[in-house]
């Protein structure tokens, strides 16, 4: 039997609300030569018979009990039971639209194994989507070309989970999906794009991508801001300026101070924090001092990191760097 060319990878967890709805998006794909791998994560609704209706309709879909326990297990047994070349993940309450698995595939496929592609997104309904929500969605949408998917990668996930469009053999060969108590989908994009790989975006809404209270990045405690800072500082080195690990933090809040634990964790030394307020210069944050900016006109050899998410704070220090002559990712990295 010929293996399709995409797997779509669909792990599910009491999803009876708006499982249907999810597959019906699937069957309506102009692109017909994948199959539909379902794996059930434990669920106690009507789900579990759902998936086996459509088992039982449809050959291309098919049911998988998951060996494990929760997201990551279940991510990591569709990939092994997964038999498409490439893999189009998605999650049981989202839909994708028409085109989405033709335009990722032909994507992908130009550019090779080594390439994540992922599509812009709307997120619904609106009535419960919240205004962070809807400017991330604004942010990651506006970042098409790979060069610009890789200069935001420390400021927030470029690639929505189930956007991922990615080669099969290729992830497995980096180790599947490995990370339970920090967030496993930017975890896996971090340590991708440190081995070699980038990423692409078809730039066009593919995905309708269902908002919720109990949304799994609101509730689990491995999507907190804190377990996101752990993750970037521990890639961090791999961006070529950051190899000498000594480094500046331009803030001084608490993202800076967060963050600055973190890097030095990992064996960062922070020659200074970097804060135009003197109400602040001249007191000590993790052992360091707090400076002004004009620090770093005297040591322009020491690359920035930007730590701040006060509102329109990373434009303007990245404005004020710009000044000095200082160029983004061979001077300074935004971080925030």
């Amino acid at each position: 039997m010929t293996s399709p060319a995409v797997s779509v990878l669909l792990p599910f967890r009491n999803a009876e609300q708006y499982f249907n709805e999810a597959l019906v998006s699937i069957t309506e794909q102009t692109f017909t030569d994948f199959e539909a791998v379902l794996i059930n994560d434990g669920s106690e609704d009507s789900s579990l018979r759902i998936a086996e209706e459509w088992c039982l309709k449809d050959s291309r879909f098919i049911l998988v009990n998951n060996v494990g326990s929760g997201l990551v297990d279940a991510l990591n047994t569709g990939l092994e039971r997964c038999s498409g070349t490439w893999i189009a993940r998605m999650d049981a309450d989202d839909i994708s639209l028409p085109d989405r698995i033709e335009k990722q595939y032909r994507l992908a496929a130009s550019k090779g194994p080594m390439t994540v592609v992922t599509c812009q997104v709307r997120s619904f309904p609106d009535n419960i989507v919240t205004r962070g929500y809807r400017l991330y969605e604004h942010w990651l949408n506006n970042l098409i070309e790979p060069e610009e998917i890789e200069k935001n990668l420390f400021i927030e996930s470029p690639v929505p989970h189930p956007t991922a469009f990615y080669h099969r053999r290729s992830i497995l060969s980096e180790g599947g999906y490995t990370e339970r108590k920090l967030p496993e989908d930017y975890e896996l994009w971090l340590r991708l794009w440190s081995r070699g790989y980038r990423f692409a975006r078809v730039p066009e809404v593919l995905l309708k991508w269902r908002d919720r209270e109990d949304r799994l990045s609101r509730t689990s405690s491995a999507y907190s801001l804190t377990n996101f800072y752990k993750l970037k500082a521990k890639y961090l080195e791999y961006v070529p300026c950051m190899s000498g690990k000594t480094i500046y933090i331009a803030g001084s809040g608490q993202t800076a101070r967060r963050l600055g634990k973190f890097l030095q964790d990992n064996g960062f030394h922070i020659e200074a924090f970097i804060d135009p307020s003197e109400d602040r210069q001249g007191i000590l944050l993790r052992g360091r001092p707090v400076m002004g900016p004009g620090e770093l006109s005297r040591r322009s050899d020491i690359p920035v990191v930007i730590a701040s998410r006060l509102p329109g704070a990373r434009i303007s220090i990245m404005e004020f760097l710009d000044r000095l002559g200082f160029i983004e990712w061979e001077n300074y990295v935004a971080c925030s």
